[in-house]
């Protein structure tokens, strides 16, 4: 049973993705919720989950922040997000698993069959490929003074 964290900032988001969980992902135990970067990072280290459903953008950051954080993660990422189809097509490009708000259920088994047998892909050069085609790189890097 993978042990599944849910890291957004909307409640009803949550919820609902919860819910779907429990109702048609029975291999999925979800261990707890998440509202932000920070409260995300505290629960990954507490839990040390399997796989973490993450919202990209959350109230107290982003879903990179969160990430380069943690900096050696050993857990799945399934991406959450309302993005347009662009943003779409470019974490597909990127290898990256996502669930496009709103859910639809048959995604959601697709998407966490999928995530149990990626095996250990290098998951840090994914995240940057994508980081950096959403555009999102380079304001971390200056954020960061570099």
């Amino acid at each position: 049973m993978q042990q599944t964290l849910i890291i957004d900032d909307e409640a009803h988001i949550r919820d609902t993705l919860s819910k779907m969980l429990l109702k048609f992902c029975p291999q999925v135990k979800l261990a707890s919720v998440a509202t932000g970067v920070a409260s995300g990072i505290q629960a990954i280290s507490n839990l040390h989950p399997d796989l973490v459903f993450l919202d990209i953008n959350l109230g107290d950051g982003n879903a990179f922040d969160l990430l380069h954080a943690i900096r050696n993660f050993d857990f799945r990422v399934i991406f959450i997000s309302s993005f347009n189809n662009e943003a779409i097509r470019t974490m597909k490009k990127s290898g990256i698993d996502y669930l496009q708000k709103p859910f639809n259920p048959s995604d959601l088994v697709e998407i966490v069959k999928k995530s149990e047998l990626s095996g250990d892909a290098d998951k840090t050069t994914q995240i940057e490929v994508l980081e950096n085609s959403l555009g999102l790189g380079k304001r971390r890097v200056e954020g960061k003074g570099k």
